[in-house]
């Protein structure tokens, strides 16, 4: 059985490199005669995120990605629901209510700013007995045919 002769040291620490970031530190390491490396950041602090050049360069890159809106209801269609509307003698209310909906959607579809809906239109149909989609916009629906 060998036995390990080396010498064993216990209690010292290894002297790791150490960042310092006030000048009285560096100064209390240049009097003790530790050896003393200072490196400048370039970009000291300073955010990468905003510079002027970076927000340009992601801005470019959202407007090339961009999605096109979708399409808003023809205003032909906006008309066509108002003209039959007023001929069946109904408020944007009353006809709001027999479709089930809110009045602002139906002023939305007459106005042209609402985004095309077909069960929307689907009922606006049948109530106001009216083609609202399709070719012919406009064009009176004959009821069911009897045989």
């Amino acid at each position: 059985m060998e036995i390990d002769t080396k010498p064993v040291v216990i209690g010292s620490k290894a002297r790791t490199a150490k960042v310092t970031r006030t000048t009285s530190d560096l100064n209390g390491a240049r009097r003790a005669g530790a050896v003393v490396a200072t490196d400048k950041k370039v970009t000291g602090g300073s955010n990468k995120a905003h510079q002027g050049t970076d927000h340009q360069r992601i801005a470019k890159l959202d407007r090339e990605n961009e999605v096109a809106p979708p399409p808003k209801i023809s205003p032909t269609v906006g008309r066509t629901i108002q003209t039959s509307r007023l001929a069946l003698e109904l408020s944007q209310k009353d006809l709001a209510a027999k479709i089930n909906e809110k009045p602002s959607v139906l002023q939305d579809y007459e106005s042209g700013k609402a985004i095309p809906n077909p069960q929307i239109l689907g009922k606006l149909e049948r109530i106001l007995k009216v083609k609202l989609r399709g070719a012919e916009i406009g064009k009176k629906l004959e009821g069911p045919k009897k045989t």
